[in-house]
Protein backbone atom coordinates (compact mmCIF):
# COMPACT_ATOMS: atom_id res chain seq x y z
CA UNK A 1 0.00 0.00 0.00
CA UNK A 2 1.47 3.36 -0.99
CA UNK A 3 2.04 6.03 1.67
CA UNK A 4 1.51 8.77 -0.92
CA UNK A 5 -2.09 9.49 -1.89
CA UNK A 6 -1.40 12.03 -4.64
CA UNK A 7 1.80 12.52 -6.58
CA UNK A 8 2.66 14.78 -9.50
CA UNK A 9 5.91 15.10 -11.43
CA UNK A 10 6.65 18.19 -13.55
CA UNK A 11 2.90 18.64 -14.13
CA UNK A 12 2.36 21.39 -16.70
CA UNK A 13 -0.70 22.79 -18.43
CA UNK A 14 -0.51 25.39 -21.21
CA UNK A 15 -3.67 26.64 -22.91
CA UNK A 16 -3.50 27.47 -26.60
CA UNK A 17 0.29 27.59 -26.53
CA UNK A 18 0.08 30.92 -24.66
CA UNK A 19 -1.45 30.78 -21.18
CA UNK A 20 0.60 28.81 -18.61
CA UNK A 21 -1.86 27.70 -15.93
CA UNK A 22 0.27 25.03 -14.20
CA UNK A 23 4.05 25.29 -14.38
CA UNK A 24 6.26 22.24 -13.69
CA UNK A 25 4.37 21.35 -10.51
CA UNK A 26 5.76 18.51 -8.40
CA UNK A 27 3.81 17.42 -5.34
CA UNK A 28 3.48 14.56 -2.84
CA UNK A 29 0.42 14.37 -0.55
CA UNK A 30 0.70 11.79 2.27
CA UNK A 31 -2.10 9.31 2.84
CA UNK A 32 -4.47 10.60 5.52
CA UNK A 33 -3.29 14.21 5.32
CA UNK A 34 -5.55 17.24 5.31
CA UNK A 35 -3.59 19.13 2.68
CA UNK A 36 -4.23 22.80 1.99
CA UNK A 37 -3.54 23.87 -1.59
CA UNK A 38 -3.04 27.57 -0.99
CA UNK A 39 -2.59 30.38 -3.46
CA UNK A 40 -4.14 33.60 -4.74
CA UNK A 41 -6.97 33.47 -7.26
CA UNK A 42 -5.56 32.51 -10.66
CA UNK A 43 -2.55 30.70 -9.18
CA UNK A 44 -3.47 27.39 -10.88
CA UNK A 45 -5.22 25.51 -8.06
CA UNK A 46 -8.40 24.66 -9.98
CA UNK A 47 -6.46 23.66 -13.12
CA UNK A 48 -4.33 21.31 -11.00
CA UNK A 49 -7.51 19.72 -9.64
CA UNK A 50 -8.95 19.30 -13.14
CA UNK A 51 -5.74 17.53 -14.19
CA UNK A 52 -5.98 15.19 -11.19
CA UNK A 53 -9.59 14.39 -12.07
CA UNK A 54 -8.69 13.65 -15.69
CA UNK A 55 -10.97 16.42 -16.93
CA UNK A 56 -8.03 17.87 -18.85
CA UNK A 57 -4.87 16.44 -20.34
CA UNK A 58 -1.49 17.73 -19.13
CA UNK A 59 0.78 19.46 -21.61
CA UNK A 60 3.73 17.81 -19.85
CA UNK A 61 4.40 15.70 -16.78
CA UNK A 62 2.01 13.35 -15.01
CA UNK A 63 -0.12 12.82 -11.89
CA UNK A 64 -1.16 9.78 -9.85
CA UNK A 65 -3.91 9.22 -7.27
CA UNK A 66 -3.53 6.19 -4.97
CA UNK A 67 -1.03 4.71 -7.39
CA UNK A 68 -3.25 5.11 -10.47
CA UNK A 69 -2.11 7.35 -13.32
CA UNK A 70 -4.53 10.24 -13.96
CA UNK A 71 -6.08 10.68 -17.39
CA UNK A 72 -9.34 11.02 -19.26
CA UNK A 73 -9.89 7.24 -19.17
CA UNK A 74 -8.73 6.72 -15.58
CA UNK A 75 -11.89 5.26 -14.01
CA UNK A 76 -9.93 3.96 -10.99
CA UNK A 77 -8.90 7.53 -10.18
CA UNK A 78 -12.47 8.80 -10.36
CA UNK A 79 -13.64 5.98 -8.11
CA UNK A 80 -11.03 6.99 -5.55
CA UNK A 81 -11.94 10.71 -5.50
CA UNK A 82 -14.88 12.58 -4.02
CA UNK A 83 -14.97 16.01 -5.66
CA UNK A 84 -16.63 19.23 -4.53
CA UNK A 85 -16.31 22.08 -7.06
CA UNK A 86 -16.57 25.76 -6.22
CA UNK A 87 -20.24 26.82 -6.08
CA UNK A 88 -21.60 23.38 -7.15
CA UNK A 89 -24.63 23.29 -9.45
CA UNK A 90 -27.35 20.65 -9.43
CA UNK A 91 -30.52 19.72 -11.35
CA UNK A 92 -32.83 22.18 -9.65
CA UNK A 93 -36.04 20.19 -10.23
CA UNK A 94 -34.83 17.30 -8.04
CA UNK A 95 -35.04 17.01 -4.28
CA UNK A 96 -31.86 16.19 -2.34
CA UNK A 97 -32.64 12.49 -1.73
CA UNK A 98 -33.61 12.06 -5.40
CA UNK A 99 -30.34 13.64 -6.50
CA UNK A 100 -28.17 11.51 -4.23
CA UNK A 101 -30.06 8.37 -5.28
CA UNK A 102 -29.46 9.21 -8.94
CA UNK A 103 -25.80 9.90 -8.28
CA UNK A 104 -25.48 6.59 -6.43
CA UNK A 105 -26.90 4.74 -9.44
CA UNK A 106 -24.36 6.42 -11.70
CA UNK A 107 -21.61 5.37 -9.28
CA UNK A 108 -23.05 1.82 -9.23
CA UNK A 109 -23.70 1.77 -5.50
CA UNK A 110 -26.10 -1.12 -4.72
CA UNK A 111 -29.71 -0.08 -4.05
CA UNK A 112 -30.06 -0.71 -0.29
CA UNK A 113 -26.60 0.63 0.43
CA UNK A 114 -27.21 3.66 -1.81
CA UNK A 115 -30.43 4.67 -0.07
CA UNK A 116 -28.96 4.13 3.41
CA UNK A 117 -25.91 6.23 2.61
CA UNK A 118 -28.05 8.99 1.09
CA UNK A 119 -30.21 9.21 4.21
CA UNK A 120 -27.21 9.09 6.55
CA UNK A 121 -25.38 11.79 4.61
CA UNK A 122 -28.38 14.12 4.47
CA UNK A 123 -28.59 13.78 8.24
CA UNK A 124 -24.82 14.37 8.62
CA UNK A 125 -24.93 17.61 6.60
CA UNK A 126 -28.13 18.72 8.37
CA UNK A 127 -30.42 18.67 5.33
CA UNK A 128 -33.06 16.26 6.64
CA UNK A 129 -35.39 19.19 7.17
CA UNK A 130 -35.08 20.13 3.50
CA UNK A 131 -35.72 16.73 1.92
CA UNK A 132 -39.05 17.88 0.48
CA UNK A 133 -37.59 21.03 -1.07
CA UNK A 134 -36.45 21.24 -4.67
CA UNK A 135 -32.74 21.99 -4.97
CA UNK A 136 -33.52 25.16 -6.94
CA UNK A 137 -34.78 26.71 -3.67
CA UNK A 138 -31.54 25.99 -1.76
CA UNK A 139 -29.27 28.73 -0.41
CA UNK A 140 -25.52 28.78 -1.17
CA UNK A 141 -24.77 27.07 2.13
CA UNK A 142 -27.35 24.34 1.54
CA UNK A 143 -25.94 23.69 -1.93
CA UNK A 144 -22.45 23.38 -0.49
CA UNK A 145 -23.68 20.90 2.11
CA UNK A 146 -25.44 18.86 -0.56
CA UNK A 147 -22.22 18.92 -2.62
CA UNK A 148 -20.32 17.61 0.41
CA UNK A 149 -22.83 14.76 0.78
CA UNK A 150 -22.53 13.98 -2.94
CA UNK A 151 -18.72 13.86 -2.73
CA UNK A 152 -18.93 11.25 0.05
CA UNK A 153 -21.69 9.06 -1.38
CA UNK A 154 -19.45 6.47 -3.06
CA UNK A 155 -17.15 6.29 0.00
CA UNK A 156 -13.97 7.63 -1.68
CA UNK A 157 -10.49 7.40 -0.19
CA UNK A 158 -9.55 10.92 -1.38
CA UNK A 159 -11.60 14.12 -1.09
CA UNK A 160 -10.81 17.13 -3.28
CA UNK A 161 -12.78 20.20 -2.31
CA UNK A 162 -12.26 23.41 -4.30
CA UNK A 163 -12.99 26.62 -2.34
CA UNK A 164 -15.68 24.91 -0.22
CA UNK A 165 -16.23 27.95 2.01
CA UNK A 166 -16.61 30.47 -0.84
CA UNK A 167 -19.69 32.65 -0.37
CA UNK A 168 -20.75 31.06 2.92
CA UNK A 169 -21.96 32.93 5.98
CA UNK A 170 -19.92 32.43 9.20
CA UNK A 171 -22.15 29.63 10.53
CA UNK A 172 -22.08 27.67 7.25
CA UNK A 173 -18.33 28.21 6.96
CA UNK A 174 -17.75 26.88 10.47
CA UNK A 175 -19.95 23.86 9.72
CA UNK A 176 -17.98 23.09 6.53
CA UNK A 177 -14.61 23.37 8.27
CA UNK A 178 -15.80 21.08 11.06
CA UNK A 179 -16.86 18.49 8.46
CA UNK A 180 -13.40 18.63 6.87
CA UNK A 181 -11.71 18.29 10.26
CA UNK A 182 -13.89 15.25 10.97
CA UNK A 183 -12.42 13.50 7.92
CA UNK A 184 -8.84 13.89 9.19
CA UNK A 185 -7.15 10.51 9.34
CA UNK A 186 -10.13 8.76 7.73
CA UNK A 187 -9.45 9.98 4.20
CA UNK A 188 -6.91 12.10 2.39
CA UNK A 189 -8.34 15.59 1.95
CA UNK A 190 -7.18 18.25 -0.52
CA UNK A 191 -8.59 21.67 0.32
CA UNK A 192 -7.93 24.27 -2.40
CA UNK A 193 -8.43 27.78 -1.08
CA UNK A 194 -7.05 31.30 -0.95
CA UNK A 195 -8.35 31.77 2.62
CA UNK A 196 -5.42 31.51 5.02
CA UNK A 197 -7.53 31.07 8.14
CA UNK A 198 -9.14 27.92 6.68
CA UNK A 199 -5.68 26.40 6.18
CA UNK A 200 -4.57 27.45 9.64
CA UNK A 201 -7.54 25.86 11.40
CA UNK A 202 -7.79 22.41 9.84
CA UNK A 203 -4.78 21.49 7.67
CA UNK A 204 -1.71 19.53 8.76
CA UNK A 205 0.10 19.97 5.42
CA UNK A 206 0.15 22.84 2.96
CA UNK A 207 1.33 23.55 -0.57
CA UNK A 208 1.72 27.15 -1.72
CA UNK A 209 1.10 27.73 -5.44
CA UNK A 210 2.22 30.94 -7.13
CA UNK A 211 1.91 31.63 -10.85
CA UNK A 212 1.18 27.96 -11.51
CA UNK A 213 4.24 26.67 -9.67
CA UNK A 214 4.58 24.97 -6.30
CA UNK A 215 6.88 27.23 -4.27
CA UNK A 216 6.51 25.34 -0.98
CA UNK A 217 5.12 21.99 0.13
CA UNK A 218 5.39 20.56 3.62
CA UNK A 219 3.85 20.33 7.06
CA UNK A 220 2.22 23.32 8.75
CA UNK A 221 5.05 23.25 11.27
CA UNK A 222 7.61 23.55 8.47
CA UNK A 223 5.85 26.47 6.79
CA UNK A 224 5.80 28.41 10.05
CA UNK A 225 9.47 27.64 10.68
CA UNK A 226 10.33 29.32 7.38
CA UNK A 227 9.54 32.68 8.97
CA UNK A 228 12.53 34.84 9.72
CA UNK A 229 13.06 34.58 13.45
CA UNK A 230 14.09 38.23 13.81
CA UNK A 231 10.76 39.80 12.98
CA UNK A 232 7.84 41.38 14.80
CA UNK A 233 4.63 43.15 13.97
CA UNK A 234 2.98 46.25 15.37
CA UNK A 235 -0.76 46.91 15.16
CA UNK A 236 -1.24 50.65 14.76
CA UNK A 237 -4.07 53.17 14.83
CA UNK A 238 -3.88 56.31 12.75
CA UNK A 239 -4.05 57.66 9.19
CA UNK A 240 -3.28 54.96 6.64
CA UNK A 241 -0.91 57.23 4.72
CA UNK A 242 1.04 57.95 7.92
CA UNK A 243 1.48 54.22 8.61
CA UNK A 244 2.78 53.63 5.08
CA UNK A 245 5.09 56.66 5.35
CA UNK A 246 6.45 55.30 8.65
CA UNK A 247 7.13 51.94 6.97
CA UNK A 248 9.04 53.69 4.19
CA UNK A 249 11.14 55.75 6.62
CA UNK A 250 12.30 52.89 8.86
CA UNK A 251 14.56 51.02 6.36
CA UNK A 252 16.51 54.26 5.88
CA UNK A 253 17.96 53.75 9.36
CA UNK A 254 19.62 50.55 8.14
CA UNK A 255 19.26 46.88 8.96
CA UNK A 256 15.46 46.83 8.76
CA UNK A 257 12.94 45.62 6.18
CA UNK A 258 9.31 46.65 6.49
CA UNK A 259 5.92 45.86 5.04
CA UNK A 260 2.34 46.95 5.82
CA UNK A 261 -0.51 44.44 6.02
CA UNK A 262 -4.17 45.43 5.90
CA UNK A 263 -3.14 49.11 6.16
CA UNK A 264 -2.84 48.70 9.95
CA UNK A 265 -0.15 46.13 10.77
CA UNK A 266 3.50 47.12 10.37
CA UNK A 267 5.77 44.12 9.77
CA UNK A 268 9.42 44.73 10.70
CA UNK A 269 12.21 42.28 9.86
CA UNK A 270 15.63 42.71 11.42
CA UNK A 271 18.81 41.91 9.53
CA UNK A 272 21.40 39.63 11.14
CA UNK A 273 23.76 42.45 12.10
CA UNK A 274 21.17 44.39 14.10
CA UNK A 275 20.50 43.95 17.82
CA UNK A 276 16.87 42.95 18.34
CA UNK A 277 16.24 45.08 21.42
CA UNK A 278 17.94 48.10 19.88
CA UNK A 279 15.99 47.72 16.64
CA UNK A 280 12.67 47.44 18.49
CA UNK A 281 13.50 50.49 20.59
CA UNK A 282 14.30 52.47 17.44
CA UNK A 283 11.03 51.45 15.78
CA UNK A 284 9.05 52.42 18.89
CA UNK A 285 10.76 55.84 18.91
CA UNK A 286 9.63 56.41 15.32
CA UNK A 287 6.09 55.32 16.22
CA UNK A 288 6.02 57.69 19.22
CA UNK A 289 7.17 60.58 17.04
CA UNK A 290 4.53 59.95 14.38
CA UNK A 291 0.81 60.64 14.26
CA UNK A 292 -0.15 57.03 15.11
CA UNK A 293 -0.83 55.07 18.29
CA UNK A 294 0.37 51.58 19.15
CA UNK A 295 -2.27 48.95 19.91
CA UNK A 296 -0.16 45.77 20.20
CA UNK A 297 3.21 44.19 19.46
CA UNK A 298 3.69 40.55 18.45
CA UNK A 299 6.50 38.27 17.32
CA UNK A 300 6.41 37.14 13.70
CA UNK A 301 7.40 33.54 14.39
CA UNK A 302 4.50 31.13 13.91
CA UNK A 303 2.25 33.55 12.04
CA UNK A 304 0.95 31.58 9.06
CA UNK A 305 -0.08 34.69 7.16
CA UNK A 306 3.38 36.21 7.54
CA UNK A 307 4.94 32.94 6.39
CA UNK A 308 2.69 32.87 3.33
CA UNK A 309 3.48 36.47 2.38
CA UNK A 310 7.19 35.80 2.91
CA UNK A 311 7.06 32.82 0.55
CA UNK A 312 5.41 34.92 -2.18
CA UNK A 313 7.91 37.74 -1.70
CA UNK A 314 10.86 35.34 -1.88
CA UNK A 315 9.50 33.73 -5.05
CA UNK A 316 9.15 37.12 -6.75
CA UNK A 317 12.65 38.12 -5.60
CA UNK A 318 14.26 35.08 -7.21
CA UNK A 319 13.50 36.48 -10.65
CA UNK A 320 15.14 34.45 -13.40
CA UNK A 321 16.64 32.12 -10.81
CA UNK A 322 13.18 30.56 -10.49
CA UNK A 323 14.12 28.55 -13.58
CA UNK A 324 15.93 25.39 -12.48
CA UNK A 325 18.70 24.75 -15.02
CA UNK A 326 19.55 21.47 -13.28
CA UNK A 327 16.12 19.92 -13.85
CA UNK A 328 16.32 17.36 -16.67
CA UNK A 329 13.85 17.50 -19.50
CA UNK A 330 10.50 16.02 -18.57
CA UNK A 331 10.48 12.34 -19.39
CA UNK A 332 8.37 11.35 -22.36
CA UNK A 333 6.51 8.70 -20.37
CA UNK A 334 3.44 10.77 -21.02
CA UNK A 335 4.15 11.07 -24.74
CA UNK A 336 1.05 10.99 -26.88
CA UNK A 337 -1.05 12.14 -23.94
CA UNK A 338 -0.37 15.85 -24.30
CA UNK A 339 -3.02 18.35 -25.21
CA UNK A 340 -3.55 22.03 -25.46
Amino acid sequence: MTDVAIRTEHLTKVYGGRVIAVNDLTLDVPVGAVYGLLGPNGAGKTTTIRLLLGLQRPTAGWAEVMGHRCGVQATAVRQAIGYLPTNPSFPGHLRPFEYLDLLGKICRVPGDERRRRAADLLRAVELLGATNQRISTFSTGMRTRLGIAASLLHNPTVLIWDEPTAGLDPAARRFTLDLIADQAGKRTVILATHILSDIDQICDHVGVVHEGRMIFSGSMREVRQRLRRDSFHLELDGPVETIHRLAAQLPASGGLATDVRDDRVLIVRIQDERNRAGALAEVLQHVAASDVSLRSIGAGQGDTESAYLQLLQEDRAYGFRRFDFQTPAVADANAGDHGA
